[in-house]
């Protein structure tokens, strides 16, 4: 590797980082098991006092099981720090007072407010249902989106458009495919809820209370963590783990800012950086000002 080939994979080091989105499946975590050096590289950067938010498009389980769940990976996180699509729609929903019909997996009924019986919805939102997955759910979501598209007022929200994701036992499909099979066979098109929405991270980025130029995101999906986050102004960096392919490293519109081994070599890099740069800053601060 030549001096400028190395300083080019540190470019995205030289202006501050103030602040992290992170992603947590592939990032973090697959499945139950947490990725090798991803617990130690979490304490380190708890303890440098760098701010962070999780931003996940997880629409499995609610967010309380999620932090109980990262917690027994030793991965100790406030529940205020995870961003997830199931809230964020729940919060709109409440806000646009919408009855859904809701096509999600089980176990975040919990997140939505459940609508009165003997009303007709008049949205569909489509999250991860996993088993729930049955033509019959399918079919039955087809066909309300029939009957408001009739009405001239159809509203599909989906919460995520990821094509699939790393478990122990190997990638399994994500919500994106169902998604798409709803849009095609209704003509509609799906409003996106999570990630890659500009909505999305800038809800996080509020949450910070930082400039986008200043947060660095981490994750493992070119398009849904690296392009998204790049679209509202942050640095996208890909982790070669997770649902990573070697393809995605020439994506033919995405460019990382930065492609790092794993959590723990990017973690390991900005600190050495920050580190770097307030020993510097204190140097500065003891240099008599003429």
């Amino acid at each position: 590797t030549t001096n400028l080939q190395r300083d080019n994979k540190m470019a995205w080091l030289e202006k501050p980082i103030k602040g992290l989105l992170l992603d947590i499946s592939g990032v973090l975590k697959n499945g139950d098991l947490a990725i090798e050096g991803s617990v130690e590289a979490f304490r380190r950067l708890k303890a440098s006092k760098i701010p962070f938010r999780l931003c996940t498009n997880e629409t499995q389980e609610p967010r309380e099981a999620l932090r109980a769940k990262l917690s027994r990976l030793q991965f100790d996180v406030d529940l205020d720090k995870i961003f997830a699509p199931a809230p964020a729609m729940a919060a709109r929903l409440r806000q646009e007072k919408r009855i859904p019909h809701l096509l999600i997996h089980p176990k975040i009924n919990c997140e939505f407010d459940q609508p009165p019986n003997g009303v007709e919805p008049d949205c569909v939102v489509i999250g991860d249902a996993c088993e729930a997955f049955t033509y019959e759910a399918m079919n039955t979501a087809f066909n309300i989106l029939l009957k408001l598209k009739q009405k001239g007022e159809p509203k599909f929200y989906t919460l995520g458009r990821g094509k699939y994701y790393m478990e122990p036992n190997g990638l399994m499909l994500d919500l994106g495919p169902f998604t798409a099979a709803l849009e095609y066979a209704s003509g509609l098109t799906a409003e996106l809820i999570g990630k890659p929405s500009p909505r999305f991270f800038k809800s996080a980025l509020d949450s910070l209370e930082l400039p986008p130029d200043q947060v660095v995101m981490i994750g493992d999906d070119i398009v849904g963590d690296v392009g998204g986050a790049q679209g509202v102004g942050l640095r996208g960096v890909l982790v070669r783990t997770g649902k990573f392919q070697p393809s995605d490293e020439n994506h033919e519109k995405v460019k990382p800012d930065a492609i790092v081994d794993n959590f723990s070599q990017a973690i390991d890099q900005i600190l050495q950086k920050c580190c770097y740069s307030c020993k510097s800053q204190r140097f500065d601060d003891r240099v008599p000002k003429k």
